[in-house]
């Protein structure tokens, strides 16, 4: 069925002049910071403004069809400088080294398609590192072993995949299907636009999963000043968790099937109290066990029978259920720009998962290292836009900043799992920021990195990242 484009589309030839002028746009700040001064050039900019604001969906596939279609979506670019080696398990930590890495973290398109009665429908589509299928990985954590990663590092992902239908003049929305786990900052601040540093908060995407979507049914009712979401989704697979990112690993991804034997619940709730300025909180809790890939982590029965013999765990599973909480801030006052999160987690019965995943096939590409009961995440960053004076229009942001990330992966443990000071970690990010339209970001920051244990090599990280809102 051919696309058939709307009269107030935004033409595609802009749309890749915008995207193939970026580098050059971003490259030439100081040139558009000259340009700013002149007062003749400054009314064409806040025009170009005003028209962002006022873009219709873009396309439709045919005169008959009800839905109407948006295009949206990011991309990032990032040139990095290490002064330490890769391989962090070595005692006193990372040798010394100098090396650099260039990486096309990801590009994202999403559609947006809305039809009458409330209905709608969302498509969102990563693409990791430019490639497909499986990736060949050196896992340090692993004794320098290669590793295929079945994950497929240099992937593309669906993230999100969803049908909607909203009430009540669009103040509840429901949805079913695959969407972003509501817990944390990065289930809505994802975008390059939507953080100050050149990546997305260390802290959160080593303890969480870095794109946490699940399968299952959403709520979000929009109560004015407070808003509400309460999600059913699949739980999480304990033979991916691990003593490096906690529960994180456990994230389904490595087979065909989404196993959903074990649900869990999600509420979250944000608060918005002055203009500018939101205070939220989330709760996640579910079980863990029979999500695994073989049902290993069956109870023996009590009278020592093995039950019926042609039943799967005839007593039932060992219970391991996951809470996690987080409380979070958004503020945008004037020139300020800052955002943070304190996150803490449980895990029951740690032990005997860690004792049951040094079991796992090797195969299964998990790291089967140990797995901490209890971890903490907490960051936060800050950031001032400075644009105003040095005389630059509404269409600039140049924010120097400041972030902060401290988490520990083996927070608490039990007396028979040593915590290891290497995975308590601190990381102090300071930079600018460049912002164009809100729609071109460009950043520079340098990141210090301190371990638990004083003894282990401090790390530092020279980063420039270039990225697109579209």
């Amino acid at each position: 069925m051919p696309i058939q484009m709307t009269p107030r589309q935004v033409g595609p030839q802009g749309k890749i002049v915008v995207m193939g002028a970026f580098a050059a746009l971003v490259m030439s700040a100081a040139s558009a910071q000259a340009q700013e001064a002149s007062p003749d050039e400054e009314p064409a900019l806040e025009a170009s403004a005003d028209s962002l604001e006022s873009v219709e969906p873009v396309f439709r596939l045919s005169e008959g069809s009800p839905f109407r279609f948006e295009l949206s979506g990011y991309g990032e670019l990032r040139f990095a400088g290490h002064d330490f080696g890769p391989d962090p398990t070595r005692p006193g930590g990372s040798r010394e080294d100098l090396r650099a890495v260039f990486e096309q973290s990801r590009f994202v398109t999403k559609i947006d398609g809305e039809m009458p009665y409330g209905f709608g429908l969302e498509a969102e589509i990563e693409f990791e590192h430019g490639g497909t299928g499986s990736a060949l990985e050196l896992e340090w954590e692993e004794f320098g072993e290669y590793e295929h990663e079945v994950e497929k590092g240099g992937e593309v992902l669906v993230e999100e995949l969803y049908v909607s239908k909203t009430f009540f003049k669009e103040r509840l929305k429901l949805k079913l299907g695959r969407f972003y786990v509501a817990v944390g900052q990065l289930s809505s601040n994802y975008r390059p636009t939507d953080y100050l540093a050149g990546r997305r908060s260390e802290a959160e995407t080593t303890v969480l999963p870095a794109v946490w979507d699940e399968m299952g049914l959403s709520a979000e009712l929009d109560m004015g000043p407070v808003a509400l979401t309460a999600q059913a989704v699949n739980g999480l697979d304990s033979t991916g968790f691990s003593s490096q990112r906690w529960v994180a690993s456990g994230h389904q991804g490595r087979f065909e099937l989404i196993r959903a034997s074990d649900l869990a619940g999600v509420f979250r709730a944000d608060w918005t109290i002055i203009e500018g300025v939101e205070l939220g909180g989330s709760v996640y809790y579910g079980n863990t066990t029979r999500n695994r890939p073989k049902p290993d982590f069956a109870a023996a029965c009590a009278d020592g029978s093995e039950g019926r013999e042609r039943q799967v765990a005839p007593c039932g599973y060992v219970k391991a259920p996951l809470l996690i909480v987080d409380a979070h801030l958004n503020l945008h006052l004037g020139p300020v720009r800052a955002q943070g999160m304190v996150m803490w987690g449980q895990l029951e019965n740690a032990t005997e998962i860690s004792r049951l995943n040094k079991r796992l096939s090797n195969n299964l590409g998990t790291l089967r290292s140990e797995v901490a009961d209890q971890a903490l995440a907490t960051w936060g960053e800050v950031g001032l836009n400075v644009a105003p004076w040095l005389g630059l229009s509404s269409a600039h942001r140049l924010e120097p900043f400041v972030r902060l990330d401290h988490y520990n992966t083996m927070f608490r443990t039990a007396p028979e799992i040593a915590a290891n000071p290497r995975f308590e970690r601190t990381l102090w990010t300071g930079g600018v920021s460049y912002t164009l339209l809100n729609a071109m970001v460009l950043k520079l920051d340098l990141s210090h990195r301190t371990f638990g244990n004083t003894d282990l090599h401090k790390e530092n990280t020279l980063e420039l990242m270039a990225g697109f809102v579209f």
